[in-house]
């Protein structure tokens, strides 16, 4: 039996899962106006081991999403795995959050063949954390910080689909008929299911004491609006 808690923080969703043997068996998620996770995610866990048949210490590993995303986000999320691996002195892996979000999204449509996946996570204004790959998740570029613009992708000479929350914010504004967006397609750590397993198989385990997020670009303190008394 191999049972693994997956940890996803890295958008405005707040999501955990158990997996057993690959499988996803209970999941906890809510997707917040703002960011909850300093407050929503160890409930989640302490509710889905409670309301499970298994204990924490049942648990063969734990796997989190590593980025790139909200700074916030994945600092909490990889806090606690390492504190929960090291606890419970059981392996920690980790997934970029862009392929968790891609296989998500495999799971709830049927990609063609041909088609080329962009999944996005906002990353501010026009700018948006992705990735190019196939249809079955190979990567085809490298993950990168990428600024929108309507002639964004009106080269391709093939079917493109952009997804995640990145993505939510471009219906209407790129013009190529070649692309589509699923609008309101979010990360979930239902996505990490099969990967995790297959890490955990091979042992692709991180350090616990050195491993930290793939935040991509430097986090920038975003100044108060409120006045100083």
């Amino acid at each position: 039996m191999t049972l693994i808690l997956n940890i996803e923080t890295a958008t405005k969703v707040c999501s955990v899962s158990l997996a057993l043997n690959g499988k996803t068996i209970a999941t906890k998620e809510e997707l917040g106006v703002q960011y909850i996770h300093s407050e929503k995610l160890t409930v989640f866990i302490d509710e889905l081991i409670a309301e499970s048949n298994y204990s924490l210490k049942d648990l063969s590993a734990i796997c989190v999403s590593k980025g790139p995303g909200s700074y916030t986000g994945l600092r909490i999320g990889v806090s606690c795995a390492k504190g929960l691996s090291y606890a419970l002195n059981i392996p920690l892996m980790s997934i970029d959050s862009l392929t968790i979000l891609g296989a998500y999204f495999s799971q709830q449509n049927n990609i063609p063949e041909s088609t080329i996946v962009y999944p996005m996570i906002d990353a501010r204004r026009m700018e948006v954390f992705t990735q190019k790959m196939t249809s079955n998740l190979k990567v085809e570029n490298p993950i990168e910080a990428m600024i929108l613009a309507e002639d964004s992708f009106a080269d391709s000479q093939q079917e493109i689909y952009l997804f995640g929350d990145g993505a939510n914010k471009l219906d209407g504004f790129i013009t190529s008929e070649k692309v589509i967006i699923f609008k309101n397609i979010e990360t979930s750590a239902k996505g990490m299911e099969a990967i995790s397993y297959q890490k955990y198989i091979e042992k692709d385990v991180e350090d616990v004491a050195y491993f930290e997020p793939y935040y991509l670009k430097e986090f920038i303190a975003v100044p108060s609006k409120k006045k100083l008394l």
